[in-house]
């Protein structure tokens, strides 16, 4: 398969110094690049793991999950008496933990945990399982598959990067993420000059339209104001995203896109409602501005077609609503591929902002920020880092599993 010089490709290269100045340099994307299928086939069939350095079986003896007020653990332990415990997304665990406890468990105890990437299709076929792909499966493999990485970092004293190549880099910059919805322009301004603070970060991303909403807005004119107004007030060196949730179809996607062109934003997420492929790829065909979406794509199949397909010039697999760190690494070696960068997607809650930094820390083709939202509600202590935002960037633990 391969991709015409069209409009799309001749913009998106000419506009890379003026559109997109604040992505130029860090982004990886390069659309000369186009796999074919089958090259994106051999990525997928490729070992993720690496695990040679464990010689003797870690046997798993049990996996729970704990609850501690709203937030849960889960607990993996080995036959050796090694123990892991781990965060899994907390608001969709509360909701589908039935899945994760009769479904998901009981095909991963008394399991060689170095097995852990064929186990994962495993699960996927077990029961028919695989009649219930989506988030509420996913979920639950990624806590699993989350688990049992820091039982084998544990029984090899090795940080979690190893097993995925080694780390590349430790200092990862962040960006933040204002939730809200709704709120008048000058007031998400002013949440945003406060979210931003002190703390030296240099990108930031909002919310526009109405989230699913078929072109409405959340306040009649929001975003079409909201969109000047957040550049001049956080000004030129900025790195702007923004986020409209599903909100629009192409021909209204399109129009909003040329407002955020305009004023000079990195890139535009999730522009048309998620499952929507087509429509999504024809904004990103239309527009100069890079277009970011994959939050809640779950099917390595549909990831491999947006890929071949150019459906986005950003992936954003998230690491816990598509089935955890190895099936995110396999997007990101796709796009890798394809000349594509990876910007995941962060959930929310837990420690999912610190999965992230991980992802971040091994993945060649990462973009120039990624997603924070960190808040530590758990007792964690780390001696290698201080989990929180430091001059625009966060520390990647190199202490034994993931801190």
């Amino acid at each position: 398969m391969s991709l015409p010089l069209n409009r799309r490709t001749f913009c998106k290269a000419a506009a890379s110094a003026l559109v997109c100045a604040s992505w130029a340099g860090a982004r990886a994307n390069d659309s000369t690049k186009s796999p074919t299928i089958a090259e994106l086939d051999r990525i997928l069939d490729e070992p993720v793991l690496t695990t040679e350095f464990l010689k003797e079986p870690v046997t798993v003896r049990s996996i729970e999950l704990l609850e501690n007020g709203r937030e849960y653990l889960v607990r993996a332990r080995s036959t050796s008496g090694i123990e892991a415990l781990t965060v899994p997304n907390p608001s969709r665990m509360a909701l589908t933990f039935p899945i994760f406890l009769k479904a998901i468990l009981p095909v991963f105890v008394n399991q060689d945990a170095r097995r852990l990437e064929p186990l994962l299709w495993d699960a996927y076929r077990a029961n028919s399982n695989y009649k219930l792909q989506g988030l509420a499966f996913w979920v639950g493999i990624a806590a699993v598959e989350m688990a049992l990485l820091e039982l084998l970092a544990q029984a090899a004293g090795r940080p979690l990067a190893d097993f995925f190549g080694g780390a590349i880099r430790r200092d990862v910059p962040v960006y933040y993420a204002s939730g809200n919805r709704g709120n008048a322009p000058q007031q998400e301004v002013d949440y945003l000059r406060k979210l931003v603070g002190d703390s030296g970060v240099r990108a930031i991303k909002f919310r526009l339209g109405g989230r699913m909403s078929r072109n409405a807005d959340s306040l009649p004119g929001r975003t079409e104001k909201l969109i000047p107004m957040v550049r001049k007030a956080l000004g030129d060196d900025m790195t702007l995203y923004a986020d409209a949730n599903s909100s629009y179809d192409a021909g209204e996607a399109i129009r909003i896109g040329r407002l955020m062109e305009g004023h000079r934003y990195a890139f535009y997420e999730e522009p048309c409602e998620f499952d929507d492929l087509w429509s999504t790829k024809e904004v990103a065909d239309a527009l100069t501005i890079p277009v970011a979406g994959g939050e809640q794509e779950f099917s390595l199949h549909r990831w491999k077609w947006v890929i071949a397909n150019r459906g986005v010039d950003i992936v954003q697999p998230d690491l816990h609503y598509g089935g955890g760190l190895i099936r995110a690494t396999k997007v990101a070696r796709m796009a890798a591929a394809a000349g594509m960068s990876v910007v995941p997607h962060m959930s929310g809650g837990g420690l999912g902002y610190l999965d992230v930094v991980h992802f971040a820390s091994f993945t060649p083709n990462i973009g120039p920020f990624m997603e924070f939202k960190g808040r530590t509600t758990l007792p964690v202590e780390c001696p290698t880092s201080s989990l929180k935002v430091e001059n625009g960037q966060v520390r990647c633990p190199t202490g034994v599993g993931c801190v």
